[in-house]
Formats: C-alpha cells, sequence, structure tokens
C-alpha cells in the first residue's frame, strides 16, 4: 500500500485495496449504466453495498469533457436528496464529487462523510468546509488546462501544494486521499502514460485512489470497456493503491481478489 490509513465516515482503511462506488444522480453522464434516478438511489446504493462497496461516491455533475456545466442551484437539487436517501439507507460512508465549496458545505451538512473535489483549482475553500465538518477528502489533480514536462512530476507538484493547502486548512493527514486525475489530461496518451505510473504518486506518502472506470482513454464504447477496467484494477492492486473508484462493483471486487492472490 502507498501512504498511510485513511479516516472518513466511521471506518479506517490501513491496506489493501477497495471500492469507491460510482452513483450519478445526472441526466449525461458519459456512462448511462451509472445512471440512477432519486427514486432508485437508495436501492442501488444498497446492492452497492452488498456487492462489495465501501464508499460511496455521488455525483451531481457530469465531468465528461464537453458536458455542459450545471449551476449550483440544480447540482444542490440533484445532490443533497441523494445524500439524505442513501445515509438513511445505508451507514456505508458518502462521499459527493463537486468543484464547488457551496455544494461541499451543503452536502456535508446533509450528511456526506467525504468530499471528492474534482475542482482542480478551488481547493482552499472546499478544505475549508472539509475541516469545519471533520469530514475526509480526495484531492484530484485536474490537467484538462494542460500539463507541462513530465506528467508524474507536474502532478506530484500540484498534489504536493494542495494538501500543504488542506492541511493549513485543518485537515488532518489521515482524512486525505488523492487522486491523479485520469481522464482529466487532455487525452487518452497522457491517461495511459499515467495509469500506467500511478505507483509512482505514492511517494506523496498518501494514499490514493484510481478513476478509470470505462473511461475513454480504454477505447471503444462506454459499454464495451469493463475488461480493460478489471485490467486497471488488478494493476492498481498491484501498485498498492487504496480504492478503485468503478461502476462495476462485483466484477472489479472479483478482480481485486484475482490480483491480491497472484501478490
Amino acid at each position: 500500500m502507498t501512504g498511510g490509513i485513511f479516516r472518513v465516515g466511521n471506518r479506517v482503511f490501513a491496506g489493501g485495496t477497495h471500492i469507491m462506488g460510482i452513483l450519478n444522480v445526472t441526466p449525461d453522464s458519459f456512462y448511462a449504466g451509472s445512471r440512477v434516478s432519486a427514486d432508485e438511489i437508495a436501492r442501488r446504493a444498497l446492492e452497492m453495498v452488498r456487492a462489495g462497496a465501501e464508499v460511496l461516491d455521488i455525483g451531481g455533475e457530469s465531468t465528461r469533457p464537453g458536458a455542459a456545466e450545471t449551476d449550483a442551484e440544480e447540482e444542490a437539487a440533484r445532490v443533497l436528496p441523494a445524500v439524505a436517501a442513501v445515509r438513511a439507507a445505508t451507514d456505508c460512508p458518502v462521499s459527493v464529487d463537486t468543484r464547488r465549496a457551496e455544494i461541499a458545505r451543503l452536502a456535508l451538512g446533509a450528511g456526506a462523510d467525504m468530499i471528492n473535489d474534482v475542482s482542480g483549482a478551488e481547493g482552499a475553500a472546499i478544505y475549508e468546509e472539509v475541516a469545519r465538518a471533520g469530514a475526509s477528502v480526495c484531492i484530484m489533480h485536474n490537467g484538462r488546462s494542460g500539463i507541462r514536462g513530465d506528467i508524474i512530476a507536474a502532478k506530484r507538484e500540484w498534489l504536493s501544494r494542495a494538501v500543504e493547502l488542506a492541511a493549513l486548512a485543518g485537515i488532518p493527514r489521515e482524512r486525505i486521499l488523492l487522486d491523479g486525475g485520469i481522464g482529466f489530461n487532455g487525452g487518452a496518451e497522457a491517461d495511459r502514460e499515467l495509469e500506467a505510473r500511478y505507483a509512482e504518486l505514492g511517494s506523496l506518502g498518501l494514499p490514493l485512489l484510481i478513476g478509470a472506470s470505462r473511461k475513454s482513454f480504454l477505447g471503444g464504447a462506454p459499454e464495451d470497456r469493463l475488461p480493460a477496467t478489471l485490467a486497471v484494477t488488478e494493476r492498481a492492486v498491484r501498485a498498492g493503491v487504496l480504492f478503485v473508484r468503478v461502476h462495476d462493483i462485483a466484477e472489479n471486487l472479483a478482480a481485486i481478489r484475482r490480483a491480491e492472490e497472484k501478490k
């Protein structure tokens, strides 16, 4: 495992590779199979937990390239009822995927345990909300504006500064998870290099999350990318990644177990 322990909600993760399940309350996420209506989100959450998810990540705005921007009011209208429904259905830690400090504040107030910060820019304000709530954070590097030089060096530099900001805001290191940002690097070639070298981010001394499930760098249509996703998950286990953020819980859990047996 890279990094140390990670605390979120009522759980402590100190080794192995675990599953974060994706719950998108959006009409336009790139993979239709991940979209969940407000009426069915509690049922889907329970299904994911029973299949092996140990954290549930709720998203109210699509982050796929070219997606229409969702305003804060609409994002809140999608996310807050979903958090309340999942929170009432299970004690599994709940994360909210957002780029807005306002949504982070509201989601944490509604019962979320963690913010998955995909902003790449607005982190400091989000970190203050996380610290105030005594919650956890996943910090993702967003490289869509361009990466100069070596991709790992650029990400380590940015993430190191972000971790310093999170610490200054008052977030303990044991509540910080890092995401290199696959799908946020301007193209498939950069994503493939990042995935192949993901273990190098472990030099930052914090646990890692990888979010590669069914993303375009894997090739083909989203509905055909499960085998490639499972291959990434097996490599993530070998790289010591703490969390894989995925759509298909049972299949990825089986991939984790296969990889662990080979270690």
